[in-house]
């Protein structure tokens, strides 16, 4: 004999439970039930400040300045806490007859940069100094002097210079080491920088000062995109690197009076980028940055100078 349903009672079917795969994954895939996550999930493109390009007198050229320490990933930032941002400073420019100043460090919460290495000198050191990139070496006497070391990970190292005499070497990139040369009054270019999609646009940025020149030489050309170029023999100061690129300064050429000036660095630049729906930002004081900016379902932020506190909720 078949058995019946007893009376009173429902099948499952009754209750949807049948429905149940579908409506977990609806709860565990949309957005859209105000689940709110403890942590968020940001991208990051920390920058530090470029170094300047070695200064010169009569004789010599000076290095070119490195760029500033280069890094871009992600990490999960915890909801309400905040973190340190800091955009770092590009190097003054030299100007006086010595090697190049180093570029400040950025942050961007966990993430620190170090600042570009001083491009070399051929009266004081004629080796370029360490930093995110390393600073262009230059001649001194016969062997020369060597490019400045990078900070692993951050960019690359400055030019080496053999031989007496001539130009200088350029900066390294965050992309490609500052070119080495052997002879010849021209310096050499700076390292290509890198870039970067992380407004939505590719930019590049963090290239090398490039070498400056000796007797009636050409000045190195800046590395791609956001280095100075060196200048020219004779001529009495370099070109500064870009703002917000972390590109290195321009090495200067022997000039025409005891004392000449080389590029300056340019500032770093921070940028942080989350999913729209996730959080929104908080920025303190301290700090100058754009307005938010969107790239189809993400946000970023764009910070230019300064130092202060952020935080998502």
């Amino acid at each position: 004999m078949r058995c019946s349903r007893a009376a009173g009672t429902k099948s499952a079917n009754m209750f949807g439970l049948t429905q149940t795969p579908k409506l977990l994954g609806a709860v565990l895939n949309s957005r859209k039930l105000n689940r709110i996550p403890p942590s968020v999930s940001v991208s990051y493109l920390v920058i530090a400040g470029g170094g300047s390009g070695g200064g010169s007198g009569y004789a010599g050229g000076g290095g070119g300045g490195g760029a500033g320490g280069f890094l871009t990933s992600s990490f999960l930032l915890a909801r309400s806490v905040s973190g340190t941002v800091t955009v770092g400073a590009g190097a003054p420019e030299q100007t006086t007859d010595n090697i190049g100043n180093n570029g400040s460090p950025s942050q961007g919460f966990t993430v620190t940069t170090d600042g570009g290495g001083g491009g070399s000198n051929r009266n004081t050191d004629s080796n370029g100094r360490a930093g995110g990139s390393g600073g262009g070496g230059g001649r001194l006497d016969y062997p020369g002097g060597l490019g400045g070391t990078p900070t692993a990970g951050q960019g690359f190292r400055g030019g080496n210079r053999t031989g007496a005499n001539g130009g200088s070497c350029g900066g390294g990139g965050a992309g490609a080491t500052g070119t080495d040369i052997s002879s010849g009054d021209n310096g050499s270019a700076g390292g290509n920088g890198l870039a970067s999609s992380i407004t939505g646009s590719s930019v590049n940025r963090g290239g090398g000062g490039g070498g400056g020149a000796s007797g009636v030489g050409v000045g190195g050309a800046a590395g791609s995109f956001g280095g100075g170029k060196g200048s020219d023999g004779g001529s009495n100061r370099g070109t500064a690197g870009s703002v917000n690129t972390g590109g290195g300064g321009g090495g200067c050429g022997n000039g025409t009076i005891s004392t000449t000036q080389s590029g300056a660095g340019g500032s770093g630049v921070v940028i942080l980028r989350w999913l729209t729906i996730d959080a929104s930002i908080t920025v303190g004081a301290g700090l100058t940055a754009d307005a938010t900016g969107t790239d189809g379902a993400f946000s970023y932020k764009r910070f230019t100078a300064g130092t202060g506190s952020v935080f998502f909720t």
